[in-house]
């Protein structure tokens, strides 16, 4: 899923990620296009689903009849456009043009009820265990146009592989599941596995505001012609999204003042704040069953959007499929770059390789080739991950790496974090004060949305904010790599009912770090923080995310989450930092500080409350890594 203003229509994948027109891009994608049209042939079929609903589907095969090709297949809710059998593609680069070149038959599909696809389009359909003859989910929507595929497209050799970004990452997952016969390979990219818990709309419980109001307005919000219009995009009238919506208010009023029930999703967000039986059925991750392809999970290490659910896909279809190739590729990526980027930077970071276009040339079309086409130059790799601060490709076993070991970082005092223990007094804390009406930005960016590298950008400027506490290292004496999840433990206490606890783990650069070369920007890298991973634990569900419960104030309490993985090493003479904050606005809503339902919460329930962080013997508030030992080659 993607903010609308960076949706593109990718041809076969729908990366979603917009770009601007220029008269050099025109002409090389009308040299696409021209390509396509002398090297495929389009055809347009309606393939009927079990319950009778024709789904619309766009089928390209190569002109090249010298031998049986295989199939793959894109299901996506994100539009087939141009639509018309005479029609070619001009936006066609990435990974699509890798694949093409290399023939295989590209088929994308409009999913149930989008587009020209008929039937009733529900998000993130969950999947049904107990499906009846008639009976369809996503899982079978796939399996039964697998099955019309190798019955009916000439030329085809029999084997079919599923990929997509995104939301076509989820449901590829879905595909996977009860995998058909025909089904021999699977690359979810970027998959959505579970909304509340980790993916696009919730962290923790926390809701991401500003990722997701555009984006759902534009889904939701039909044009008149919406086989040939863009969508209609929500007219902020500025270009401050900080302002815009703190100016909205509580967050009953972005349905209130702006959406007015125009966007049904939304108001189904809204009213479901807990993890309830709405949310459950949409975690896929218990039903990653059955699945008889070779899979190769992919995803970004800088991905705002969803990076919880590719390391979960990968997780849980290794636990529950015994014995199936079942890989993990991890970049130094934003959502879906890896897809038709180069990858040699983000933001203000190189990473001196064009790790894009080595994903899709050395890891996305082997892998196809092999299960596809029986290319046996090729050999498997557990878990393929981009380290990054060495910024260097590694080989895994396993993942997280059978030799990582547990360290903990503690706060210690004056802003010190140690893996020495603290010896203090339980009354050791340090304090800031938390104002939902003065929240801290998650970026200085000015955007409706968000920067696509903000999970990388520099924290200079939130270290520099009061109501953000700062820990960190002393320089490193030598290099230090953290790879796995982390995990945050914070005792606090707060004067309010409820909080937000932002947990960031930041790179800090030595002081004569290199700037660029040309700067036009003047950007000064020495001193950069640079943000390797953050999360945000909504208070109200450190015991459960099915009952909330308030704080009591005053009363230490300790909160404990964990935050997604990192591959990431810490060079020497860097150093190690912690920030911890209670807003992250307006990426996150803001929480009231008071035990209400926030998304009927009034002016007057939002708060200012002093919040306490304990760093003593009894209360140690820590982050624990997992180390990987620096022998490990």
């Amino acid at each position: 899923m993607c903010p609308p203003q960076l949706i593109v229509w990718i041809f076969l994948l729908a990366f979603l990620i917009a770009r601007p027109a220029t008269l050099a891009g025109e002409k090389k994608e009308d040299a696409t296009a021209a390509w396509i049209a002398e090297h495929y042939t389009k055809y347009e079929h309606r393939i009927p689903m079990r319950d009778g609903a024709r789904l619309f589907t766009r089928v390209f095969v190569p002109k090249d009849d010298s031998q049986a090709w295989p199939i793959l297949l894109t299901r996506t809710p994100y539009a087939l456009k141009p639509y018309g059998p005479d029609n070619y593609s001009s936006n066609a680069g990435g990974s699509f043009e890798a694949l093409a070149k290399d023939r295989f038959i590209l088929v994308t599909q409009d999913v149930r009820g989008r587009y020209a696809s008929e039937g009733v389009y529900q998000h993130v359909r969950p999947f049904n265990p107990g499906k009846g003859p008639k009976e369809f989910d996503e899982s079978s929507d796939a399996w039964d146009t697998i099955d019309w595929l190798v019955k009916n497209v000439p030329g085809n050799n029999g084997k079919v592989g599923m990929f997509g970004i995104s939301y076509p990452g989820f449901y590829t997952s879905m595909g996977m599941i009860d995998s058909h016969p025909a089904l021999k390979a699977a690359s979810p990219q970027a998959p959505i596995s579970d909304w509340f818990m980790g993916d696009d709309v919730h962290h923790n419980g926390a809701f991401f505001l500003s990722q997701n109001f555009a984006f759902f307005h534009s889904f939701e919000v039909k044009s008149e012609d919406p086989l040939r219009d863009e969508g209609r995009r929500f007219v902020f009238g500025t270009p401050d999204g900080y302002d815009f919506f703190l100016r909205m208010g509580p967050l009953a009023n972005s349905e209130a003042k702006h959406f007015k029930g125009a966007v049904p999703v939304w108001t189904e967000f809204l009213a479901h704040p807990t993890y309830d039986d709405y949310w459950q059925a949409r975690n896929i991750r218990p039903h990653l069953k059955n699945i008889h392809c070779a899979v190769m999970t992919v995803g970004g290490w800088f991905d705002g959007e969803d990076l919880f659910g590719p390391l979960e896909t990968y997780r849980w279809t290794e636990r529950m499929n015994p014995g199936i190739t079942n890989i993990l590729v991890m970049g130094p990526w934003a959502h879906g770059d890896w897809g038709r980027k180069d990858g040699e930077t983000l933001g203000d970071v190189k990473f001196h390789a064009k790790t894009g276009a080595f994903y899709r040339e050395k890891i996305e079309l082997p892998f196809f080739r092999h299960f596809l086409k029986g290319d046996t130059n090729y050999t498997a790799t557990e878990a393929l991950i981009f380290e990054t601060g060495t910024d260097r490709w590694r080989r895994f076993d396993s993942w997280p790496p059978k030799q990582v070991f547990a360290r903990t970082l503690y706060f210690r005092p004056g802003g010190v974090l140690a893996f020495d223990p603290p010896s203090e007094a339980s009354e050791a804390f340090d304090e800031y004060m938390s104002d939902p009406a003065k929240p801290v930005p998650f970026t200085l960016e000015v955007t409706t949305g968000y920067p696509r590298s903000y999970p990388l950008h520099d924290q200079r400027f939130a270290a520099a904010r009061p109501d953000v506490l700062v820990y960190e290292t002393e320089p490193l004496e030598e290099d230090i790599t953290f790879a796995g999840p982390l995990k945050a433990t914070l005792h606090v206490s707060t004067t309010g009912t409820d909080s937000d606890w932002i947990v960031k783990l930041i790179d800090v650069y030595h002081g004569d770090f290199p700037d660029p070369d040309p700067n036009p920007a003047h950007i000064r890298m020495g001193g950069y923080q640079q943000l390797v991973r953050g999360d945000v634990m909504r208070g109200k569900f450190r015991k459960s995310f099915e009952k909330p419960e308030p704080f009591e104030p005053g009363k230490v309490t300790q909160v404990e989450f964990t935050i997604p993985d990192v591959c990431h090493t810490f060079r020497r003479s860097h150093r190690v930092m912690v920030q911890v904050q209670s807003t992250w606005f307006p990426l996150v809503d803001r929480n009231p500080q008071t035990f209400v339902t926030i998304p009927t919460a009034k002016p007057e329930d939002f708060r200012k409350a002093t919040q306490r962080v304990y760093r003593s013997a009894s209360a140690a508030s820590s982050l624990t890594v997992q180390v990987l030992p620096a022998r490990v080659p």
